[in-house]
């Protein structure tokens, strides 16, 4: 027991010393910010995600522990566009850090860098779950991953100038691979081109824009609200005609309606991970997109 006890602490501490020697202590509020932010800080950041791939971002509790993280960040870096709205208001208040707060430069909002898509004309209670400033799964495009990029590095320069150099020559090198990969991605893909798939909610909207494959349905009938067994016999009803070639749901989401379209409709059901950490093999963004093309591709043949 003194053992397990000793080692516990050391751990502990081993954390915090690694904290204590990076330049910039950074807080995500999900995992693909978190590989991000590793990609460009390097040895210069100390990274943690508030976060896993199998914890859905609308809904998270405000737990003290992340409190705590909170109010030990020196950078915040979240998806924004109402992503986080339930929970990171509560953390941002109670962690007593003003640098995080939203519009102070130890703030940092993913979607703002880039254009957005659902973007709704008016909102009422009666749509759901609808994002007023558009659908925040904006990391699901690596074209504008290659945005964000650039300006998370510009605010990294800007709150650790001593290390400007680090940081370009990361971004350099970053953007040089990244901008590679996708050329290749976008040639492993084609086949994919025109492909109509059901989701479960609308997180897939910028990947299917990238790849061009089209939305076929929503296992949920309004954004945010789960499946019915009326909206399911109108979706089989919808895709009898059209059928889709996949039915994709992500590693947080009950998978109960997607098998059940897939009986009514003899369509096959994929689950697809939606950000790095969602299998063992999507440690890295590279990894993430390397994974879901792969994935998605192998079903279709």
């Amino acid at each position: 027991m003194k053992k397990f006890f000793s080692l516990a602490i050391f751990i502990l501490l081993l954390g915090n010393m690694n904290i204590a020697l990076a330049d910039l202590n950074i807080l995500s509020c999900e995992p693909e910010w978190a590989s991000l932010a590793n990609e460009l800080g390097g040895s210069h950041v100390a990274v943690h995600s508030a976060t896993t791939a199998y914890q859905d971002p609308h809904h998270i509790e405000a737990r003290p522990s992340l409190i705590a993280k909170v109010r030990r960040a020196d950078l915040l870096i979240c998806s924004g566009a109402e992503l986080e709205s339930g929970w990171l208001p509560m953390l941002q208040r109670q962690s007593s850090n003003a640098t995080v707060l939203t519009g102070k430069s130890g703030y940092f909002e993913a979607a703002q860098q880039v254009s957005r898509l659902d973007i709704p004309k008016h909102i009422d209670r009666s749509m759901g779950d609808v994002h007023a400033s558009g659908n925040p799964h904006v990391h699901l495009d690596p074209r504008r991953i290659s945005i964000i990029a650039k300006a998370l590095t510009e605010r990294l320069i800007k709150l650790d100038t001593e290390n400007t150099r680090h940081y370009q020559q990361r971004f350099d090198k970053f953007k040089t691979r990244w901008e590679k990969a996708i050329k290749r991605w976008e040639k492993i893909a084609e086949p994919l081109k025109g492909k109509r798939m059901v989701v479960h909610h609308r997180d897939w909207v910028y990947l299917f824009d990238w790849l061009g494959i089209e939305i076929a349905g929503s296992l949920e009938p309004k954004p945010g609200l789960p499946a019915t067994a009326n909206h399911l016999t109108k979706l089989k009803q919808t895709l009898r005609d059209n059928p889709a070639a996949l039915i994709v749901h992500t590693p947080y989401q009950n998978n109960r309606a997607a098998r059940r379209l897939s009986k009514l409709t003899s369509t096959d059901v994929m689950e697809l991970p939606h950000t790095t950490g969602g299998t063992e093999q999507t440690e890295t963004l590279f990894d993430l997109f390397e994974t879901i093309i792969s994935k998605l591709t192998g079903a279709i043949k």
